[in-house]
Order: C-alpha cells, then sequence, then structure tokens
C-alpha cells in the first residue's frame, strides 16, 4: 500500500509542479542548447549561441508577453548577470549575494552573502558587478570582484569551497562566469589596465585546488617572448575577463585575451603575444594547442575577449566548425575551431579609420595613423580613433541562430581623441595606459549603436535597428522568429529576426546590461532578464541619453498572458 500511495504522490507532484529536468550532469551541459525546460550553462550551452528552439512566444504571439514576477536584486550595481535555472529554481548571482529563487513565483528560496573585503572598491578598475555561474551536480561555481573563486551547495546556498585566485590588491578581480569543461573548472582574470599579467586557471572541481596555470603573455624565453620589448611582458596585460567557450569533440576550450599593458604600443613592441587573441587549450592540462590574434600590439584597447561562438558554416560547399567573433577592433571574423586558421575578417563598425581591412593571412592592414601610433611612445596631438577604446562592439554576448545562421549583436559607433605618451609604471593599482583621453567623438546621426543581424557565410549586414545609446545587453534569439535585447534606458525589447522590426517593448525601470534566457514549464513558455546599469560607458561616455536613468537591479520574468 505505502508503494502505490508514493506512486499517487509522485504522479500528483509532477502533475501539479511540471516536468523540469531532474538531474543536472556533464550530460546536461553538453545538451544545454537544445534542452528547453533548463538553462545549465553561461550562453546556454557550451557554443554560447543563445538560441532557443522555443516558439510559443513568436512574431504574432509577442504581443501578449507580460510580466509575471519581480525579484529585487536588492543593491544599485551593474546587474549584468545571467540566470541559470536547474530543477525549477532559478539562480542569480550579483557581486554581494548568490540567490535561488522559485522559478514560477519569484519567491526567494535562499539568499547568500559573498564576503568581500570592505576596501576593495578602491582597487577595481572597471566596475562592480558580476555576470554569472557555472553549476554541475549540485554545485554552484562563481568568482567575485576580489579575484576568488566559490562553490556553493545549490541546496541551502552554504559555501563547500573557496580558492584564491590572485590579490586583488594588485588591481586583479572576478567579474566573469566560470566554465565547466574537461572536468576541470576554468576561470581568467581581470586587470589589464593596472599593469596585471594576464592568466587562465583550471581548478579541481571538488577541492578548489588548482590544476593548472597559464600565463597569457610570453616571456622573453616562450614562444612568442621575442613579441615584446624587455622587461614588458610581466606587467603587459592579456586580461581574461570573459567566459570561453568549449567543444566538447575535439575537447578544445576557446578563450579569449585582452588589451595589452599599457594601451600605448610602441612602449610595449611588437605583436606583444598573446595579447588580443583567441587561445585553443586543452581543458584537462592548460595545454596551449593553437592561438590567433586578432589585434597584434593592440594599439587602442581592442580587447579579444568578446564572446567566441561556435558554430557550423557551409563554406566553399563544405561544412566547416568555426568560431566566430564581433571584435571591438570592429572586424567580424570566422576562424576554423580545429586549426585556427584565419577564414575572414569583415568590417561591421559603422567607422573605422585605425584599419583599412584585414589581409589575406588575417593581419590587419595599418592606416599611416597606426603605422605611426605602433613606433611613437611619445605624441604632441590628439589623434581621432574609430572605434573608441568601447570598440565597435563591446563584451555584451550576441546570438546566433544555428537554423538560419545569422548572428545577432549590438554594436557602438563612438571615436575618441588620444594622445600616446611615455608614462611610467605607477606604485599600486593605478591605472596605466600611457596616454591621454582626450574625449569621445558622438556621429554625426546621433545613433551611437544599433542592434545589428549579420550574414557570416555572405559577410555581410542583413539588417539593423539603430539607437541613441548603445544597447549593452545580451542578445537571445529563438526559433519563434524573435530576437530580444534590452536597452541602457530600460526597455526590454523583441525584434522580428528577418526584419528587423520593433514588434514589443517593456520598460523595466532601470537599464538593461543583463542577459535573457528563455524557458518553459507546463507548456508555457517564459523569458527572463536582469535589469539595473551602472556602467564604465555611463560613467565615462558623456551620453545624454543616459542622463536621468535610475539604478537599482531586479530580475523580470514574462509570459504570455492568460
Amino acid at each position: 500500500m505505502m508503494y502505490f500511495a508514493l506512486k499517487r504522490l509522485v504522479a500528483v507532484s509532477v502533475l501539479l509542479c511540471g516536468t523540469f529536468s531532474q538531474a543536472q550532469t556533464i550530460a546536461d551541459l553538453r545538451k544545454d542548447a537544445v534542452t528547453t525546460d533548463s538553462v545549465n550553462t553561461y550562453g546556454m550551452g557550451w557554443s554560447q549561441q543563445r538560441y532557443s528552439p522555443l516558439k510559443q512566444v513568436n512574431t504574432t504571439t509577442v504581443k501578449r508577453l507580460v510580466p509575471v514576477w519581480n525579484f529585487s536584486l536588492d543593491n544599485s550595481a551593474n546587474a549584468s548577470s545571467q540566470p541559470l535555472l536547474i530543477d525549477g529554481t532559478m539562480y542569480v548571482a550579483s557581486h554581494t549575494h548568490t540567490m535561488a529563487i522559485d522559478a514560477l513565483t519569484g519567491r526567494a528560496k535562499w539568499k547568500t552573502p559573498i564576503e568581500v573585503p570592505a576596501d576593495v572598491a578602491g582597487y577595481l578598475c572597471c566596475g562592480i558587478h558580476t555576470r554569472g555561474m557555472a553549476a554541475l551536480d549540485g554545485v554552484l561555481y562563481r568568482t567575485t570582484i576580489d579575484a576568488h573563486v566559490v562553490a556553493i551547495n545549490m541546496a541551502d546556498g552554504k559555501q563547500i569551497w573557496k580558492s584564491k585566485a590572485a590579490d586583488y590588491k594588485l588591481g586583479y578581480s572576478m567579474t566573469h562566469a566560470p566554465l565547466i569543461a574537461g572536468g576541470v573548472l576554468i576561470t581568467g582574470i581581470s586587470g589589464g589596465e593596472y599593469g596585471t599579467r594576464g592568466f587562465i586557471n583550471g581548478w579541481d572541481l571538488k577541492t578548489g585546488a588548482k590544476k593548472w596555470h597559464l600565463w597569457t603573455t610570453a616571456l622573453p624565453n616562450e614562444k612568442g617572448g621575442d613579441t615584446w620589448k624587455p622587461g614588458m611582458a610581466e606587467t603587459g596585460g592579456g586580461p581574461t575577463w570573459l567566459t570561453g567557450t568549449y567543444d566538447p569533440e575535439l575537447d578544445l576550450v576557446y578563450w579569449g585575451t585582452g588589451n595589452g599593458g599599457p594601451w600605448n604600443p610602441a612602449m610595449r613592441g611588437g605583436a606583444s603575444l598573446f595579447i588580443c587573441s583567441v587561445l585553443a587549450i586543452r581543458p584537462s592540462t592548460g595545454e596551449m594547442v593553437w592561438y590567433y590574434q586578432f589585434s597584434p600590439g593592440d594599439p587602442y584597447d581592442y580587447d579579444g575577449t568578446n564572446e567566441l561562438v561556435l558554430g557550423e558554416l557551409a563554406l566553399d560547399g563544405k561544412p566547416t566548425k568555426v568560431l566566430m567573433q564581433a571584435n571591438r577592433n570592429g572586424f567580424f571574423y570566422v576562424v576554423d575551431r580545429t586549426s585556427g586558421k584565419f577564414i575572414s575578417g569583415t568590417q561591421f563598425a559603422k567607422k573605422v579609420n585605425w584599419a583599412s581591412g584585414i589581409d589575406a593571412a588575417g593581419k590587419p592592414i595599418d592606416t599611416p595613423m597606426t603605422a605611426e601610433v605602433r613606433k611613437t611612445e611619445q605624441q604632441t596631438d590628439f589623434i581621432e580613433v574609430w572605434p573608441s577604446a568601447f570598440g565597435g562592439k563591446n563584451w555584451m554576448p550576441m546570438s546566433f541562430d544555428p537554423v538560419r545562421k545569422v548572428a545577432y549583436f549590438n554594436t557602438i559607433n563612438l571615436g575618441m581623441k588620444i594622445k600616446y605618451v611615455k608614462q611610467p609604471k605607477p606604485d599600486g593599482p593605478n591605472w596605466w595606459l600611457g596616454l591621454e583621453l582626450g574625449g569621445f567623438i558622438s556621429p554625426e546621426d546621433g545613433n551611437r549603436g544599433a542592434l545589428v543581424a549579420w550574414d557570416p557565410v555572405a559577410k555581410k549586414k542583413l539588417w539593423e535597428a539603430p539607437s541613441k545609446a548603445p544597447n549593452w545587453s545580451g542578445v537571445l534569439s529563438t526559433a519563434g522568429g524573435l530576437v530580444f535585447v534590452g536597452t541602457q534606458t530600460g526597455q526590454f525589447k523583441a525584434f522580428d529576426a528577418k526584419s528587423g522590426k520593433e514588434v514589443w517593448s517593456f520598460q523595466t525601470g532601470s537599464g538593461i546590461t543583463g542577459l535573457p534566457i528563455t524557458w518553459e514549464r507546463n507548456g508555457r513558455q517564459y523569458v527572463t532578464i536582469t535589469s539595473g546599469s551602472a556602467t564604465v560607458y555611463g560613467a565615462l561616455a558623456g551620453d545624454p541619453e543616459l542622463a536621468n536613468i535610475p539604478a537599482g537591479g531586479s530580475v523580470w520574468t514574462f509570459a504570455l498572458a492568460q
């Protein structure tokens, strides 16, 4: 009798609670891109395509999309996080807390504070926030702004282990989501503006012990060491501040590296390997299998850390495994991810004056201005550079529709005035740029950004939806023919994926820099986004559109009105 009573109880529970995934294993991570009742990974899949096969919310029904709950993050920092959704619970990270939320009601299950030193804000270069987490076998993994990695029990929020990656007082920090690949937890590091040396770490998932360490700048006795002036690689930047991607078939992790330190390229000399590159790494050992450098010598803070999206494209009549990146330098790259061979690099940014193109070998073709910059440590006059240090696109991740073979991403159209100066490395964690910034330059039409649809095979823009202020959120595309994006003025929007026409909008109350996800339960599709803006762009770019945007972080979840 007890067996049958238990069986009836389970049946009733399933009826009432729906059919969420009941396990969270490596197999769940591998199939995350096609699973609709959970979001187990940053990027909605190891390839970070941020695409969903769900289509209940589509171009016809989206007009009925309404909020079903809102959850306060209880702070005014940048809410740039992507939630995870596992077994009916949504997990969200802020720089101060880790939270578990009932996915249907929006009620908190637990909320655990992150302990960080009181003085940590004085050592950070580029914002206080966190972008997300990794999860496996009942454990959440996250980073902290004081450069630690933490494992947390999903059931109750209690800390399992905590490991130190670097000393925050030297200018190091961490804001990205870790990556689980090859049985290892992998993290990067921030701090490239402070004369730090970038690296990538592999950690033991169970204990937090460090398994391997890979520096991203090459010393004189190492491969690539001759691409630096003596003594510069030790403080040469190459931060790794965004999450990599993973191809389990090739067993390769792809991780982007950032700017050189200082920004002044003549002070560093040469290509400064391996800054502004993609590194293909064996996840179990940290071995670098190959690299491709987007911006040799990095003359203008054109980080190569932007998301490296994996896909398959028909090139020259055959399917090709590629990685794609809309780089800060203004060019959209397609690279063979099996070998690192350059396939194409095409200008997507509205205005580019630092290079006239990318040659057949994948190297930028310098304009006379850039050629002079590379050899001049001290300038007497300001120069005008497009794109600015914010890039033709910044960190906000794009989406790739694997069916239509179209990428969707947010662009920036902004120039800058700079003058390079020879600056000794300052003591302590202080800005080490080797330049003076004379301000930013708006485009003539006043549109500082756009949502763009891009064909990576035809190497052309399909459509764009311009905006006065650039969008600073992630992008989500769906089989329902929609592209979701958030604006810095607070609107969460949906666009027709084919035409670029705006078809829905909702004001969230603060600027959006979060990463949208979509999921389903009991036959109902939901869309979730974090809202709350406090960006470096907002602080430095002088954007009049953002003058009266209130702070305040929260999580919004939407569904079709019933």
